[in-house]
């Protein structure tokens, strides 16, 4: 075999059998092996960050790993921001580049960059094959590497010339399973028990290893008050009494609150990103913490921790959940008092009664969430639409909410709810989209009806970038700058340009009859929602302020606020 019939022969011993990719003169011969291959399905996006992104989605809705394939020079460079957002929200990804023949490298030869230099932020690990017999191991060892400890992409450029040599049978390394050792939970078993108001703060590594079920019968086993970050959505699951929501900047007040209360922060799977955590200083002040990750790099970095336990969480939260089935923990009273404060200070949106009022964000959202599927698969892009969904739509599982967390990457839903389409193409996948994030990829409503995936569209459409026009609004005394989108296409007239059907929706009245329309339409369909250019996000943090300083509409002040 040569090395293109190679990388497909590795595909095939790992079950891999969806890959995302875009051929081009570079990566000609993996594509040429493709023609003779069966087992593997390759889906042509028309953009390589599609590709990235969909192969994000294709393994966040899964939990498999997603590739993505695409040629040298601006084949690669046009993956890179979709593998970076992965790499942020270390989700397993395998990307494969074509890179000019070996001799050339070096010489500014046609379509040569600098790939492996180029990504070394971006990856967990990357490699520039420099013999074919290498890359046998080399497969290997990267799949390995995308799916182990904390996971993340990593990326194999392959020069043309090897792609067409002829590769001896070496034999690969096979990585033996490691036993891993009981944790020693004593210690935080002993700060459970002597907290009086623990809060138990879960994010997107319960997913990443895959312990979502650990999780759920530890938070039903222990009752505490639980908070979840943007990644952690759907941790608890949608019938936990205990879950106050997400905390942050934009988080419920209940929320960020019981952090604010709290004399134990209990962490799990998550990093203590800034939007979480708003200013550290301020950050739950009077609480000890017990950070529990895969990834010792988290541990300490932004926060000392009083105890930290590294390792596999799925036997960490076995471990715990038995201890405590012993000897529930006593904080009867604390859990009132968040339940209290979760009844006043919970994202309960009042839905507009008035037929024919304007649709607001937020009693759309929450519409959507009781008329969905529970088992619905959320793609969001990012901006107040997707703020709003994190807060109103009640997400029973946390690979139902597919949303861009470290990199924020406007044009990141379209794509990847085509690779959650993918990954179960029986299942009711949705794209929530803003008018300036549907707008970075609508190209691959191309990609949609080729395939004739049913994915479900709504663009939300206020005509602006509202997430800037609202810190505009607060932050930088109204002054807009640059946000206008009022000359947006008809979306409807666009979609059925594609051969999608399209409906639009202005009124109140009309939400629930334009959400069943789409979700009963036997194929893919979109909604054009529109909203009020003024609806803005609540409550909010101020950049660079403490999360007890939230802002929301009934405290909002005139005052004209600058940041730095």
């Amino acid at each position: 075999m040569n090395g293109a019939q190679h990388i497909l022969d590795a595909f095939h011993r790992h079950n891999i059998s969806t890959v995302f990719g875009y051929p081009g003169g570079c990566i000609m011969p993996l594509y040429d092996a493709l023609v003779d291959d069966v087992g593997v399905e390759h889906v042509l996006c028309r953009h390589e960050q599609a590709c990235a992104l969909a192969a994000d989605g294709y393994a966040r809705a899964s939990g498999k790993l997603g590739v993505c394939i695409a040629t040298s020079g601006p084949g690669a460079t046009n993956l890179i921001t979709g593998v970076a957002n992965a790499h942020r929200d270390s989700i397993p990804m395998l990307v494969i580049t074509g890179q000019v023949p070996s001799g050339l490298i070096g010489t500014d030869a046609f379509q040569e960059t600098d790939v492996l230099g180029m990504t070394l932020g971006i990856v967990k690990h990357s490699y520039l094959v420099d013999d074919a017999d290498s890359l046998p191991a080399i497969m290997e060892e990267a799949m390995e590497l995308a799916q182990s400890g904390r996971p993340g992409p990593v990326w194999i450029d392959i020069p043309k010339d090897l792609l067409l040599a002829d590769v001896s049978d070496t034999p690969f390394p096979r990585s033996e399973p490691r036993e891993v050792s009981s944790p020693d939970l004593t210690e935080a078993l002993t700060m459970l028990r002597a907290a009086r108001k623990p809060i138990l703060y879960s994010g997107g590594g319960i997913s990443l290893a895959h312990a979502e079920d650990r999780f759920r019968t530890f938070a039903e086993s222990a009752s505490l008050p639980a908070v979840v970050t943007l990644k952690g959505i759907g941790n608890p699951g949608k019938h936990n009494p205990y879950n106050l929501g997400m905390l942050g900047m934009h988080g419920s007040r209940a929320a960020n609150k019981a952090v604010d209360e709290c004399d134990l922060l209990l962490v799990i799977g998550a990093r203590l990103d800034d939007r979480a955590t708003g200013k550290l200083d301020g950050f739950a002040p009077n609480a000890k913490m017990i950070h529990i990750d895969a990834d010792a790099a988290e541990i300490n970095k932004l926060r000392p921790t009083e105890l930290a336990i590294r390792g596999d969480l799925n036997g960490i939260l076995e471990a715990l959940t038995n201890a405590l089935q012993d000897k529930p923990l006593d904080i009867g009273d604390w859990q009132k008092q968040c339940r209290t404060w979760y009844t006043t200070g919970g994202f309960h949106a009042a839905d507009n009664e008035e037929p024919l009022a304007p649709i607001t964000g937020p009693a759309f959202v929450r519409q959507l969430s009781r008329i969905a599927p529970d088992n619905t698969v959320i793609a969001c892009d990012v901006g107040q639409h997707q703020m709003w969904v994190a807060q109103h739509y009640d997400f029973d599982h946390p690979r139902h909410h597919l949303t861009s967390g470290g990199l924020g990457t406007m044009g990141y839903g379209l794509p990847a709810a085509i690779g959650a389409q993918f990954a179960d193409r029986k299942s009711t996948v949705i794209n929530v989209t803003g008018d300036g994030s549907f707008m970075m990829n609508a190209q691959e409503l191309a990609t949609i009806r080729r395939y004739n995936l049913p994915v479900k569209l709504i663009v939300m459409d206020n005509q602006c970038l509202g997430m800037v026009r609202q810190q505009q609004e607060l932050f930088y005394g109204n002054r807009e700058s640059q946000i206008n989108l009022d000359d947006n296409p008809d979306f409807v007239a666009m979609a059925r340009a594609f051969d999608i059907p399209a409906l639009h929706i202005n009124r109140t009245d009309q939400i629930r009859r334009g959400i069943e329309t789409i979700l009963a339409y036997n194929g893919p369909m979109l909604l054009h929602v529109a909203i009020s250019r003024e609806d803005n996000v609540w409550p909010i943090v101020k950049p660079g302020a403490s999360n007890r300083e939230m802002i929301d509409e009934t405290r909002r002040t005139n005052k004209k606020e600058h940041v730095a």
